[in-house]
């Protein structure tokens, strides 16, 4: 797949921002999602990102980095970071920012160190695509955690983006778990093709990361129907 995304970053980040990255789903229309808010500050962040970033000690993996505004920070304040992605854009422009580590890699496919935090931010349950393949995320994840360590993961619980019945049931589909959704990516004239991106409710995600051994606490709840989540054992 074109990395568009890091096509994107790499255009403002070399002073050629025109356009917005256009998203949408299998469940909504087209919405822009504005390329300055992947370059954001400490004091631009919501309050989710904050509360995690002022959590993490020791040595920290921040998986899904971007433009590296997360490791960025956490290196400012004297952390030993390391920052994966899978856009070779990405990469380009955290390095070309400042983050001393960066590497481009899936997470899956990494295993060259344990940390003390792992961040997984901005919807961090969609790298795990289905819900049927979080088990094998989590062990994952547990294998590079130390064993005080703690992973710090957002996600929101989108039901409310499905028609509701008098009762207050919801419309769900009947093949797959309503959080499972197919992403489209659109920027400068081209688009992505359609790939899996997973949000979890709160209820289920604890149950899930119980079955894998994981303890499971919410640390902050937003009205937008958001939450941050602490990982550990």
């Amino acid at each position: 797949m074109e990395d568009l995304f890091g096509k994107a970053l790499l255009d403002f980040y070399h002073g050629n921002y025109t356009e917005d990255i256009i998203t949408e789903t299998n469940i909504s229309e087209k919405d822009e999602f504005p390329l300055p808010y992947l370059f954001r500050s400490y004091k631009e962040m919501p309050k989710v990102e904050q509360k995690a970033l002022n959590l993490a000690r020791g040595k920290v993996l921040d998986i899904g980095c971007g433009s590296g505004s997360h490791a960025l920070y956490l290196q400012e304040k004297g952390l030993d970071v390391t920052a994966i992605d899978t856009s070779p854009g990405a990469v380009e422009v955290a390095k070309k920012r400042g983050v001393k580590k960066v590497l481009l890699t899936d997470i899956l496919a990494y295993s060259e160190s344990s940390f003390d935090t792992i961040l997984v931010l901005m919807n961090g349950t969609g790298i795990f695509k289905k819900v049927a393949l979080v088990p094998r995320y989590l062990q994952h994840l547990k294998s590079l955690l130390t064993p005080k360590g703690s992973i710090y993961i957002d996600s929101s619980d989108i039901s409310y983006m499905y028609d509701e019945n008098d009762d207050g049931s919801i419309w769900v589909p009947s093949d797959r778990y309503y959080g499972e959704l197919d992403f489209t990516m659109h920027y400068n004239g081209k688009r992505t093709q359609e790939f899996p991106w997973l949000y979890l409710d709160q209820n289920l995600f604890a149950r899930i990361c119980k079955e894998n051994g994981f303890n499971f606490e919410i640390l902050l709840e937003k009205p937008e129907h958001s939450y941050l989540c602490r990982l550990f054992y």
